[in-house]
């Protein structure tokens, strides 16, 4: 198929890396379902930034982790374009608090939509993916970093590996990538919420290139690995500037 064929889902594309990875995948040709949780101003300014490009797009709101949202969001991406070829997992949440003054509140909302909800479009994304199609997870840098405050956020992204290498291999035959991309600490609002001047410098000074990574760094990983990249998979691309 050629690439003003293909279709991909997004999740989470409303704003921060999933916007880029929106915007990005919008330049290679793609149709796209942008999917946000519920800011609706986000999930609205990104489509006026879509329909400036020409791009072919409809948006959905769907919480990851209801396996009957998720269903109905790829049954809108078949209706809609007469298929799937990329399903990129965006949504995530990333509370910060050390280990022993995490409440199990926190724990199971960081559960709920960073692995149910990866797990569920996974799956149906293991599912409806057209054969040469790719399926992009997202982990973290962090289950390498190793930062004190981030234990449940990383034990999410660590699931998420999981997921990805095993459905690597379970879809033997079937023509379809997984692989999920692992970005260091990246100039957003979800990284930067609650950072102090001080730690946001410490941090931004730790990669070689010497400087926090942007989405602008991160979308042209996930447009190859849906597109040309297609000897890559099973695998996590740590996307960090060298800090790991």
């Amino acid at each position: 198929m050629s690439k003003a064929q293909r279709v991909a889902i997004v999740t989470g594309g409303s704003r921060g890396i999933g916007r880029q990875v929106v915007l990005e995948l919008a330049e290679e040709g793609y149709a796209l379902v942008v999917n946000y949780a519920g800011n609706k101003a986000d999930a609205d300014e990104t489509m006026a930034a879509l329909a400036a490009t020409g791009a072919k797009a409809i948006a959905f709101q769907a919480d990851v982790a209801d396996e009957n949202a998720v269903n109905a969001m790829f049954d809108a991406a078949e209706r809609e374009f007469g298929g799937v070829d990329v399903v990129v997992n965006m949504a995530g949440i990333m509370p910060v608090t050390p280990l022993v003054e995490l409440d199990l509140d926190t724990l199971d909302r960081v559960i709920r939509t960073n692995l149910r909800g990866a797990l569920l479009v996974t799956q149906q994304a293991a599912l409806r993916v057209r054969p040469g199609g790719a399926i992009i997870n997202t982990s973290s840098s962090i289950t390498k970093f190793s930062r004190p405050g981030y234990t449940a956020y990383a034990a999410t992204k660590g699931g998420v590996e999981a997921i990805t290498l095993i459905l690597a291999r379970e879809l033997r035959g079937r023509d379809i990538t997984v692989n999920t991309v692992a970005p260091g600490p990246i100039d957003t609002e979800l990284f930067l919420r609650g950072k102090d001047e001080e730690t946001i410098a410490r941090i931004a000074a730790e990669p070689p290139l010497g400087r926090m990574g942007t989405p602008e760094d991160i979308a042209p990983i996930v447009a190859f690995l849906a597109g040309p990249g297609r000897w890559i998979n099973g695998q996590v691309v740590y996307a960090n500037g060298g800090a790991v």
